[in-house]
């Protein structure tokens, strides 16, 4: 089937979503463009062996993918992806629960932003003392990252909620579990994504940071046992090119999962 057989709305849907996919394909090989030049500009620069060329790098990160380096990219996968579980799981309904009922919000709202703040990789040797040195204390961790990004978005997008829309549902008959799932819980499900598309970043960064105590699985590992304290500087750089397309498609993902349950948010975007 073509365009052209194709309702005009339908036809212009899908125009728009395929520009709109091949801009973005664009801007990000313009990024990896400029990315690679400036790493080529430094690496000439310094022109020292700590920091090889990308052309040096390329194959041995093929190699290692093909290795040891997987292993320890699907390890730090399967953490991340857990902390995220974990965190949606937990802070979706507790938000949503704060956002309907003003009284529990004005009781836990000064809890949550005395803690809020406060960077959660302090809390690292606590966990290791509690929980242990395995891998609940590396979820863990990034779970409380992801949990209170997620709490605050969805409790205020469950608060924001126009008051005339609660009531036109109220009015047909709808009780408070009818309003959490037909009305909260499909509003703040674009919050939830956004929340995760921001924090993964730094979910993906404080897991850099755990694996590099009392683990011999995961990139942190990787990267700073088996690489940089060996000397091994090119497999390093491929271990940080596993890690940085690691967190580069979870942003992608989470961005267009938001992008198709929140299509409201980008109408008239290209």
């Amino acid at each position: 089937m073509t365009l052209a057989g194709l309702s005009p709305t339908t036809a212009d849907v899908l125009r728009q979503a395929v520009r709109g996919t091949l801009a973005r394909l664009l801007n990000l090989a313009l990024g990896v463009a400029i990315f690679t030049a400036c790493w080529i500009a430094l690496a000439f620069a310094l022109h020292r062996e700590i920091l090889p060329y990308p052309w040096q790098v390329l194959p041995v990160f093929v190699r290692e993918m093909q290795g040891d380096l997987w292993v320890h990219t699907v390890a730090s996968a399967q953490r991340v992806l857990a902390a995220i579980a974990l965190s949606v799981v937990t802070a979706t309904p507790i938000g949503l629960v704060m956002g309907q009922i003003r009284a529990l919000d004005r009781i836990f709202s000064p809890l949550i932003g005395l803690v809020f703040p406060i960077p959660k990789i302090v809390f690292l040797p606590v966990l290791l003392v509690i929980l242990g040195v395995g891998e609940m204390s590396k979820v863990f961790l990034m779970t409380l990252i992801l949990f209170f990004q997620v709490l605050v978005v969805v409790r205020d997008e469950a608060a924001g909620l126009r008051p005339e829309l609660i009531q036109s549902v109220r009015s047909l008959g709808a009780g408070r579990r009818a309003l959490f799932r037909y009305v909260y819980l499909p509003a703040s499900l674009p919050a939830v994504l956004t929340a995760l598309r921001v924090s993964v970043g730094t979910a993906v960064a404080v897991l850099f940071i755990a694996e590099q105590y009392s683990t011999r699985e995961g990139l942190g590992y990787y990267i700073v046992t088996l690489t940089w304290q060996r000397l091994r500087f090119e497999a390093m750089y491929a271990g940080i090119m596993a890690m940085s397309l690691l967190g580069l498609i979870l942003y992608t993902v989470v961005d267009v999962l938001e992008r198709i349950f929140g299509r409201w948010r980008h109408a008239g975007e290209v």
